[in-house]
């Protein structure tokens, strides 16, 4: 299932950028819900680019219907990313530790600058599910679950700038 999101942050392009590659700033991502702490398993500089790898947790509910085929304690991932910082891209792979024929999900996000000090994230990227008869429910849930973490991620981000 395709999806698009978008969030803008009331942050300069280039320190939302450098944020998302800050192992602090995950480590701030420990109070949204729906997800454990974030667990930062590596970073590894290369010129403009960063290589990022992030363990995640779901912590939140699944329906009956997904329960039947998914184990919630074994709901776990590593988030592989490049960061670009020449320009504002990021590619990313999510690969599951558990149930790894049975779900895929991969995308892009794309920082720019929305003005003077705002920046705008535009998320695009594809989930696969294969689980008969609820892979689709929960490709859909998986999104919008996304979509909420993200979105959730703008007041933490810019709280943690201004605190940083």
């Amino acid at each position: 299932m395709h999806f698009e999101l978008s969030q803008r942050f009331a942050a300069p392009v280039a320190d939302v950028a450098d944020a998302f590659c800050d192992p602090g700033f995950y480590a701030a991502l420990a109070g949204l819900p729906k997800l454990g702490r974030p667990e930062v398993l590596s970073r590894e500089p290369d010129g403009h680019r960063i290589v990022l790898r992030v363990r995640y947790r779901f912590n939140g509910e699944l329906s009956s219907a997904a329960r039947a085929v998914l184990d919630p304690s074994k709901l776990t991932w590593v988030e592989e990313s490049v960061h670009d910082l020449d320009t504002f891209e990021v590619t990313f792979v999510q690969v599951p530790d558990h149930y790894t024929d049975r779900f895929s999900c991969r995308g892009t996000y794309r920082f720019r600058a929305d003005g003077n000090d705002s920046t705008l994230r535009s998320a695009e990227g594809d989930v696969k599910v294969r689980a008969p008869l609820v892979g689709s429910s929960v490709e859909r849930a998986i999104i919008s679950g996304l979509k909420e973490h993200l979105d959730e991620e703008v007041d933490l981000l810019e709280r943690w700038l201004t605190e940083a």
